[in-house]
């Protein structure tokens, strides 16, 4: 081996290590809780009309009528139902929303 190329060998090892560096710092700085999933969940109670339940969905969830339907009955029926996928903190507008119109609605991670 010349020393030329043992000098490019010691050189590409060292890119290596530095890219490997690189890229550890990079998974450091990824804050894993921006990446999980939150669900809103509704809960059933025994104030609010199937109507009520039906056209809070339609208006804030911007769901269709047959959606908020099957949902509202989900909530009957099995005394929660998820609505909603996504960040906790897109979700929360959305929960203040529903509870603003008297409907018991969480964030569940």
């Amino acid at each position: 081996m010349s020393r030329h190329s043992h000098g490019d060998f010691l050189s590409k090892s060292n890119t290596m290590a530095t890219l490997t560096e690189i890229e550890e710092k990079e998974l450091e700085d990824v804050d894993i809780s921006e990446l999980l999933l939150a669900k809103l969940v509704v809960y059933n109670d025994d104030v609010n009309s199937f109507e009520h339940v039906i056209n809070t969905f339609v208006k804030i969830l911007k769901q269709s009528m047959q959606q908020a339907e099957q949902c509202a009955l989900i909530i009957h029926t099995k005394g929660r139902c998820s609505v909603k996928e996504g960040l906790p903190d897109k979700l929360k507008p959305y929960k203040e929303a529903i509870c603003e119109r008297g409907i018991d609605a969480r964030i569940e991670e």
